[in-house]
């Protein structure tokens, strides 16, 4: 049994019939679950496409007239490439992205602490790291949905799970009906909060599962208009380069980067430095606009960004709806599933941004959850709660590995406590390039791919980690080689008498 199992068994769920009528999702066979996903974020939309792409029905549910992802840059790695080069979207996502660069850290007077050297790494690993804007990546993403399936001001609000399906309602009074309901909807997810009050209720949820998500630090981040590459020449080059500075006496951090379409990705980042900063920040995250946004601005605008001068000019660049201010959390839930709702991304597991491992998390379980749910065997309860199971369990370890790799890279790029930075220079001064490499290359070595579809050839050299196989999918290919098999025996042996010697008597 998983160490990390919070689950309880499945008798203890509420089997009181569903009362409230309900709008059906398509219907699917006895095996084939009718899928409601709440938010149409990066994870939803991502298995949205998986479960088309393996015919399963869905519906997504988003709480907002329509979704705006933060201004910010997003990294993906070979860990999801594989799987997006393996669904046919890498050209798509390539054309809007600049493979990255060596990144440079320095401190606020320029001066370089580390140069990171990625030149060498792609042919082992097999792809490029690719940069690009968020919300452009969500546009993509988006466009491979149609529109009929995603239903926008669709706040879910309560919701009722038994033997027969899962019922969601919605703020509008509206209610659905459904097999499975997926929690794609965030940090702050709605999905997690109501399945969490359920289990808190039948003493059933585990005390580390109510505590509030860790907090170190709060950013600014936003994406530039197109700039002038005359005034701007540092967004002239097709290699993304990322210069991380340090701030010495005081808290913060920042960077930017260049991306496609002459534009640059900014962010500043401030550590938190006690509990009861976080508070304030937090009791004010709902004030936060343009005006609380001018205030923060203010006092950022004169620190200095190589070949832009200041941040101010970027932010200046930047429109104001393009200006984001987030709080940066950490936190593992122990519990990912209860009967026919599961939690992905963001709502089961949120990570520090600061290796770009968040999104890549978020993308691979839909990967993976897609590949449990297309070898589904039946749709009732138990079945279901097992394949949620098979799901963290083939998941768990691998975020908590990534969980580690994001707390050692927001140490090394944005710490200012005396130990980050004693941690800091270890890393940068004393860890062999070797290790890193060596680090690097385990890391690159899990990448899930979709078991549902044709497999691409392997690229690169290093060695990848085994994959649960789909024994749906090896079923189905084996009973068409033996048909091909069949169809070309028949069609040699009309072939044969088509050539054989007619005799006239």
């Amino acid at each position: 049994m998983n160490p990390h199992r919070a689950n309880k068994p499945v008798d203890e769920f509420d089997d009181s019939p569903i009362k409230y009528p309900s709008q059906l999702p398509q219907n699917g066979d006895d095996k084939t679950p009718r899928v409601m996903i709440a938010g149409a974020g990066l994870a939803g939309l991502f298995l949205a496409i998986l479960l088309d792409k393996a015919g399963i029905p869905y519906e997504i549910f988003e709480r907002d007239s329509g979704v705006k992802p933060l201004g910010s840059i997003m990294s993906l790695s070979a860990n999801i490439l594989g799987a997006i080069d393996q669904m046919g979207l890498l050209d798509e996502l390539e054309a809007i992205s600049f493979p990255a660069g060596s990144p440079n850290l320095m401190y606020e007077d320029m001066k370089i602490i580390a140069t990171f050297d990625n030149t060498n790494t792609s042919s082992k690993i097999g792809y490029d790291f690719l940069n690009f804007s968020r919300p452009k990546f969500h546009q993509l993403l988006l466009s491979k949905v149609p529109a009929e399936k995603i239903h926008y001001n669709k706040k879910v609000m309560s919701m009722i799970q038994n033997r027969e399906g899962v019922m969601i309602r919605c703020a509008d009074g509206t209610t659905y009906h459904g097999d499975i309901l997926v929690g794609a909807d965030g940090a702050h997810s709605g999905v997690r909060q109501g399945l969490y009050q359920t289990l808190k209720q039948q003493n059933l949820l585990p005390a580390s599962d109510a505590e509030e998500q860790c907090n170190g630090f709060f950013a600014m981040v936003g994406t530039t208009d197109p700039l002038d590459p005359e005034e701007y020449p540092f967004v002239k080059s097709q290699v993304s380069n990322l210069s991380q500075v340090i701030g010495r006496g005081t808290s913060f951090n920042w960077g930017e980067l260049n991306i496609p379409e002459n534009r640059s990705c900014w962010v500043v980042i401030s550590q938190i430095a006690s509990i009861e900063e976080f508070e304030k920040i937090k009791f004010r995250n709902s004030e936060w606009g343009p005006e609380s946004n001018q205030e923060f601005i203010n006092q950022v605008k004169d620190f200095k960004v190589p070949g832009a001068g200041t941040l101010g000019n970027l932010i200046k660049a930047t429109p104001e709806d393009g200006i984001s201010r987030v709080l940066l959390e950490e936190k593992l839930y122990e519990t990912w599933s209860h009967g026919r709702t599961v939690l992905i991304g963001d709502a089961a597991h949120k990570l520090l941004p600061s290796s770009g491992q968040g999104a890549i998390c978020a993308l691979q379980d839909s990967v993976v959850l897609a590949n449990c749910l297309y070898d589904l065997k039946s749709l009732d309860r138990d079945t279901i709660h097992a394949t949620f199971l098979d799901f963290k369990e083939q998941r768990y370890r691998h975020v908590v590995d990534m969980i580690g790799t994001s707390k050692v890279t927001a140490t090394v790029f944005y710490g200012q406590t005396f130990m980050e930075r004693v941690i800091r220079h270890v890393v940068l001064n004393w860890v062999p390039e070797s290790i890193k490499l060596k680090e690097l290359f385990k890391s690159a070595a899990y990448r899930p791919m979709v078991t549902f579809l044709p497999p691409i050839p392997k690229r690169g050299t290093i060695d990848l980690l085994p994959q649960k196989p789909s024994p749906r999918y090896e079923r189905e290919q084996k009973k068409k080689r033996e048909e091909a098999l069949k169809n070309n025996a028949g069609a040699e042996s009309m072939s044969s008498v088509a050539a054989s010697p007619v005799v006239t008597i």
